[in-house]
């Protein structure tokens, strides 16, 4: 049984909507009616319509921030095991489950997950660009989440790795000379790329470029495959192995960075903590 409750009095020349019921009451003026509202459980309240119209970020956040959680985790364990908890190719299946599972969590919105797979979605009117810096928003600060709770995991572990309350990138370039000095115990790439100290910024570039053309070409495959009547629920299953190709195949030389978010955010992240000279190879 819904709940009723009086909303307001107005005349008869009041217009009703659909959840307002106009009922004559003994002892008022003949031309006067009082409105009952039938309130049930299902009506939107504030809170409702605020979560209503920002379910599409909340949904890129806790999507970015489960891809992440996965996926750091995983490199945490790595980097930190030294080799005994996972090797390379357990690291790219990590990555590889991390984005599936992200993709299902933020299926409502989607599931980009990746600035430059919103961005790319814009140019080719596929979404709205007055969407694009909510959803990029959503991301970075997912992955920041993501980032820092990786760290709170693992800050043990990062302690007896490198040092107590010692943070460091994995080389330090040198500006007269362009020369890297490389540290011997870094951590700051659990959290964000860094190239190799023998790639050139040319070599850098065409490395992500090609990276990210190959998942944006799948991408866009997998959405024409689902309007063509292909099995939209495993998407991100088949975005699984996608990422796991392109870790194993252009994840050495840069760290296949490939997402904006997934980079920016945990390097503001491990910056806030103090890693050392982070800035001199952003």
């Amino acid at each position: 049984m819904p709940h009723q409750y009086k909303d307001s009095i107005a005349t008869s020349a009041h217009s009703t909507s659909p959840i307002m019921t106009p009922v004559k009451e003994p002892g008022n003026p003949p031309d006067a009616i009082q409105y009952i509202q039938y309130h049930d459980d299902t009506s939107p309240h504030l809170w409702s319509r605020i979560r209503h119209w920002n379910q599409n970020a909340f949904s890129e956040f806790l999507g970015t921030f489960v891809f992440l959680l996965f996926s750091f985790g995983c490199t945490a364990q790595y980097v930190l095991g030294k080799g005994e908890k996972g090797d390379y190719t357990t690291l790219s299946l990590g990555w590889g489950v991390g984005i599936m599972l992200g993709a299902y969590t933020a299926n409502r919105s989607g599931g980009h997950l990746n600035p430059a797979v919103t961005l790319s979605m814009c140019i080719y009117r596929r979404f709205p660009w007055s969407q694009l810096p909510i959803y990029a928003l959503s991301q970075t600060l997912g992955a920041f989440c993501a980032a820092g709770v990786i760290y709170g995991n693992y800050k043990s572990a990062i302690d007896h790795f490198e040092g107590h309350n010692i943070r460091t990138v994995p080389y330090i370039l040198s500006p007269s000379n362009h020369s890297s000095a490389v540290n011997a115990t870094p951590t700051a790439g659990i959290f964000a790329t860094y190239p190799a100290p023998f790639m050139t910024t040319t070599g850098a570039f065409f490395s992500e470029f090609l990276a990210s053309a190959v998942l944006m070409f799948c991408i866009f495959a997998l959405g024409e495959s689902k309007r063509g009547g292909g099995a939209r629920n495993l998407s991100p299953l088949v975005l699984c192995f996608v990422f796991v190709g392109i870790a194993t195949c252009f994840g050495w030389e840069t760290g296949f960075a490939i997402n904006p978010a997934r980079d920016f955010g945990p390097r503001v992240m491990t910056w806030a903590l103090g890693t050392e000279e982070l800035g001199s190879v952003v």
